[in-house]
């Protein structure tokens, strides 16, 4: 697969460039744009007036001119001083995420940097030369600035990075792309950090993993109130259609394909009990309000992704009004586009949504083991000899911890801290929100592999005559791949990273989407 940059970017793409090894490439028209964008660049400075990014001091500084001889320090000294992050590297798919986002936000043609510029990030990505960058030091505003300057002192030849798995300097890791270090331009070292491409980038990843953690959740909690003796009749169209939120709606959908034929769902419909708990009632109502927080993700992700998220930005003078600095051909236009407040905010409503999936689906892991509210047909905690065996007693502790840490994540992005000597007197923490987002995905993804754990488990209690719906069946034989049944206590992290891979790697969902009419609702 090849993905063209400067055109359109979704989050798609930005997946099979960080997960597939997708290629890139630069289309000639948008060349055409990047370099149209540097000769704007070039006349500015030209025109030798003081124009921020171009020829002053940085933030606090900005009042500092720079003499013309000095211009290509100023953008080297910016990255060198910049490349300030702390904590742990990124891994291989966050590195290629950023390098892609980078890269396609620069080709949009508003940051005025060469051709030379994009060549070579996109070298990168196609060769494999990965830099090192650390995971904390942005704070949204300017843009993700350290993330972004590790990345750049690649470019430049200083910093390290990997290629095929060893670590090299940069210059050395260049090399290996068939690349030498750039002498940066006025203006190209503040277009390379200045955005908010690593917030993006693991953005664009976590709603991809979102949405296809959501559907194995819809199934998980298919599983557990099938084998739980609880009713599908709270997923019907009939209640949807009067509440009409379209994520109720979809999970609603989901429940009723996974469910179909199910001998199991119809073997009690005519029972005695009333209602259900809520963990199990309420699934499309709180599952689906999930789903319409992603999507709201979604949206500011696909917007983002395709904006120009750098300061100053570069436009035609015909376009701008004119107190912007400018020439007869150029306008250098200073504003806030690097702030990261419309993706903070978002991303810490859609983690503080996916916690609530973790927190029901530990809920409905609780009623399968639970000899307090368990159904009868069920061992207390599913042991095989209660009392000697604790079963799967434990897993639901874990799950409750892991609903625990997802919640002390928190909303990072309603934080500020003033930088800069005060002229950078709020900010977006976008990158912190963008990083818990993903770890509060992480430990929901584990928690429905334990609640698949129980209620595959719970599925050998319910009389084997019985025939599971037709995605049910296909989610327990997806589990039971990598999962026996207990035939005694044994160990359970295995069987809990093993689920979790497959939820992960998207195989789990691909073989009971494989089973469904119609696939998963969308």
């Amino acid at each position: 697969m090849t993905v063209q940059v400067g055109t359109e970017l979704t989050p798609e793409d930005v997946a099979a460039v960080a997960r597939e090894e997708a290629t890139v490439e630069i289309p000639e028209t948008v060349r055409e744009r990047v370099r149209a964008s540097r000769e704007r660049v070039s006349s500015v400075v030209e025109q030798d007036d003081a124009v921020y990014g171009i020829n002053t001091g940085f933030g606090e500084l900005v009042t500092e001119r720079i003499p013309r001889d000095d211009l290509a320090d100023l953008q080297h000294n910016l990255v060198r001083s910049h490349a300030s992050g702390q904590g742990e590297e990124l891994g291989r798919e966050e590195v290629r995420a950023l390098l892609v986002t980078r890269l396609h936000a620069l080709a949009l043609g508003y940051s005025g940097v060469r051709e030379s510029v994009v060549d070579t990030l996109a070298a990168m990505v196609n060769r494999g030369v990965h830099p090192v960058v650390r995971t904390h030091g942005s704070l949204g505003a300017s843009g993700d600035l350290a993330p972004l300057a590790h990345l750049a002192l690649v470019l430049i030849g200083e910093g390290e990075a990997t290629v095929d798995g060893e670590r090299l300097a940069g210059e050395a890791a260049l090399r290996a792309a068939e690349r030498e270090p750039l002498s940066l331009a006025p203006k190209e070292g503040l277009a390379l950090i200045n955005g908010t491409q690593l917030t993006a980038g693991l953005a664009a990843l976590a709603v991809v993993d979102a949405e296809g953690l959501l559907d194995v959740a819809d199934a998980a909690g298919a599983l557990t109130t099938e084998v739980g003796m609880g009713t599908t009749v709270t997923s019907s169209e009939a209640i949807a259609g009067v509440r009409p939120h379209e994520g109720h709606g979809v999970s609603a959908a989901n429940v009723r394909r996974l469910t179909a034929d199910s001998e199991i769902v119809e073997s009690h419909r005519n029972c005695d009990r009333v209602q259900d708990a809520y963990s199990l009632r309420c699934l499309p109502q709180v599952h689906g309000a999930v789903r319409d927080a992603v999507a709201h993700l979604r949206e500011a992700v696909e917007t983002e992704l395709n904006s120009a998220t750098d300061n100053p930005l570069i436009f035609d003078a015909d376009t701008v009004e004119s107190r912007a600095s400018q020439t007869e051909s150029a306008a250098v236009v200073s504003g806030g586009n690097f702030h990261g407040a419309p993706l903070a905010h978002r991303l810490d409503y859609a983690a503080n949504a996916v916690t609530d999936l973790a927190a029901m689906s530990e809920r409905r892991v609780d009623r399968l083991l639970n000899p307090n509210v368990q159904e009868s047909h069920l061992s207390p905690f599913l042991a095989g000899e209660s009392g000697v065996e604790s079963g799967l007693m434990i897993a639901q502790y874990t799950a409750a911890s892991l609903v625990s840490d997802c919640r002390a994540h928190g909303s990072p992005g309603v934080d500020n801290v003033p930088v800069s000597g005060g002229q950078e007197d709020h900010v977006s923490m976008s990158a912190t929100s963008a990083v818990h987002a993903r770890q509060v995905l992480e430990q929901a993804r584990r928690v429905v592999a334990i609640e698949l754990l129980c209620s595959a488990e719970a599925a050998e209690y319910v009389d084997d005559s019985l025939a599971h719906g037709v995605g049910t069946a296909a989610l327990y034989d997806g589990v039971r791949d990598v999962v026996d049944p207990l035939d005694g206590d044994r160990s359970l992290d295995g069987d809990i990273d093993a689920i979790a891979a497959r939820i992960r790697s998207g195989d789990l969902r691909d073989r009971v989407a494989a089973t469904l009419d119609d696939g998963f609702a969308d």
